[in-house]
């Protein structure tokens, strides 16, 4: 087998439309645009969702909410699953392995849920200022 004798197969390719060559064709004459109208005319063309001069749909129907995609990636931890753990430093790693926090969550916000009665020291983590009083106050830390 050479190069210059590899072909597709056979019907994996098919010729491209030779309009407006005559009535044999079968695209001769209007060439596949059909007898008058917008379309049938050069440069006729309308914008994506005109819908004759009615409001599109786009405009018609109320827009409403916005979730941002950080969300996805950010997870809430409350106090009382910090008091569940048995290390002294928790930080998001310690979380993940836990199961805590989902494998996929890149940053973490501890909130003030229930209540913590044991010192820990938390790194790299977000923590709410009701959650910061709580965790210093059972002699904790937060960096």
């Amino acid at each position: 087998m050479k190069l210059n004798s590899v072909k597709p197969a056979a019907g994996s390719r098919t010729a491209r439309k030779r309009v407006g060559r005559g009535i044999g064709s079968g695209l001769g004459k209007t060439a596949g645009r059909g007898h008058k109208g917008q379309h049938s005319r050069s440069g006729g063309y309308h914008k994506v969702g005109f819908e004759g001069g009615q409001l599109p749909i786009q405009r018609r129907l109320p827009k409403v909410g916005f979730a941002t995609s950080a969300n996805r990636f950010t997870s809430e931890v409350r106090l009382y699953e910090l008091a569940g753990l048995k290390e002294e430093v928790i930080d998001l790693e310690t979380l993940k392995a836990a199961k805590v926090v989902p494998n996929e969550a890149r940053k973490a916000k501890v909130i003030a849920r229930g209540s913590i009665d044991r010192a820990v020291t938390t790194k790299g983590l977000g923590v709410s200022a009701g959650a910061k009083k709580a965790i210093e106050a059972a002699g904790g830390r937060v960096e």
